[in-house]
């Protein structure tokens, strides 16, 4: 089990598991620049509409552009989170790196400044900002960083987030969907 989350295994087409054939989970991760606000709420936002779905078979990470290792999430975002019942009291920062580029499926960037920065370091294709699959006018907005603001820009940024990562998983649910 990893990150709490129990991977499924994929068969070949006629049901028949060989030695081959290892558990699988399908990747979601999400930057922003500290991974200490923006990025540690779209990861507990994630884990909790993923448990709302039923969906074991997700994982989910998030790492920063400049984070260093093992900083908490900001005081901030904890609360924010807190107001709807989720626990960011767990978390613990780390740096992007290319291992977790490569090994994630989809990544979600908080500002273009993010989705460029993994595509500098080689994730080219598999990175939009999170906001992209929003309709309307919020639709390829970034997501502000409240690091250091009062709470309301905590809380601005976790609605928007969680705006944006139930347009994200209400699309991916036609691949993703058990």
């Amino acid at each position: 089990m990893v990150g709490g989350l129990i991977p499924y295994t994929r068969y070949m087409p006629q049901d028949t598991p060989t030695t081959e054939d290892k558990p699988t989970a399908y990747r979601l991760l999400f930057v922003c620049t500290g991974n200490t606000c923006r990025s540690p709420l779209a990861e507990v936002i994630t884990r909790h509409a993923l448990e709302q779905r039923g969906w074991n078979h997700v994982q989910v990470d998030s790492a920063g552009t400049s984070a260093v290792w093992d900083a908490p999430a900001s005081e901030g975002s904890v609360r924010a989170a807190e107001l709807v019942g989720l626990d960011l009291s767990g978390h613990r920062s780390q740096p992007l790196t290319r291992e977790l580029i490569e090994s994630a499926d989809i990544i979600l960037g908080m500002t273009p400044s993010h989705v460029g920065a993994v595509g500098d370091m080689g994730g080219d294709g598999k990175c939009s900002l999170i906001t992209e699959f929003i309709e309307g006018a919020d639709s390829g907005q970034a997501i502000s960083d409240p690091l250091g603001g009062p709470l309301e820009e905590y809380v601005e940024a976790r609605d928007r987030i969680s705006q944006a990562v139930e347009a994200l998983l209400n699309r991916l649910s036609a691949i993703l969907s058990p």
